[in-house]
């Protein structure tokens, strides 16, 4: 019985791509610089620290969170205005000593605060869209040469076989030619 299980499992797997190896990050630089120019677009590098000159090597386009960040101040600051103006000057006015309904200086801390919220709300929630997080499960997870040095010394580049170039031989030769130590096919479940 568990072996007709284990076969009905393997039958569900689908390739998802190949899983490169390298051995330094002059090679993981090299290797996703000439990914990108032979037209693949769906890869991704993995490395146990950040490289400078990854994401220019990738082809990677600046982020848009400054944006959202931004939107997000500026809504916080217009709310915050908007809130104290209807509140002293229309939705319970009161009159002290002949003050004016609506004073700007006085609105000051407020609005400070409530744009600092806002900015920082939108880049919490704006980062984890970006970045697909929480991200609970990836076919790299599984491959054994990535779990054990993906986060001490392993330079990894991962190329999905959703990618328009993706050829099963030519991918794999391909990886191989760049001086990949080892390339690993990779199944989805």
């Amino acid at each position: 019985m568990s072996e007709a299980r284990t076969s009905a499992a393997a039958a569900t797997r689908t390739r998802w791509g190949y899983l490169a190896e390298f051995e330094s990050v002059d090679a993981l630089l090299e290797a996703t610089e000439k990914v990108r120019d032979a037209g693949f677009t769906r890869f991704d590098a993995f490395a146990p620290f950040p490289i400078h000159g990854l994401d220019e090597s990738m082809g990677i386009r600046t982020s848009r969170l400054p944006r959202i960040v931004f939107g997000g101040g500026v809504t916080g600051a217009c709310a915050g205005l908007l809130l104290q103006w209807w509140t002293n000057a229309f939705d319970y006015r009161y009159l002290i000593g002949g003050k004016p309904f609506f004073g700007l200086p006085v609105a000051i801390p407020i609005t400070f605060e409530l744009t600092v919220l806002l900015a920082a709300i939108g880049a919490f929630i704006g980062l984890l869209v970006a970045n697909r997080l929480p991200e609970l499960y990836h076919p790299v997870f599984p491959n054994a040469a990535f779990r054990a040095r993906a986060t001490t010394d392993g330079f990894f580049v991962a190329v999905e076989a959703r990618d328009p170039r993706f050829d099963v031989v030519g991918t794999r030769s391909f990886l191989e030619s760049l001086g990949a130590v080892r390339v690993d096919e990779l199944e989805d479940e």
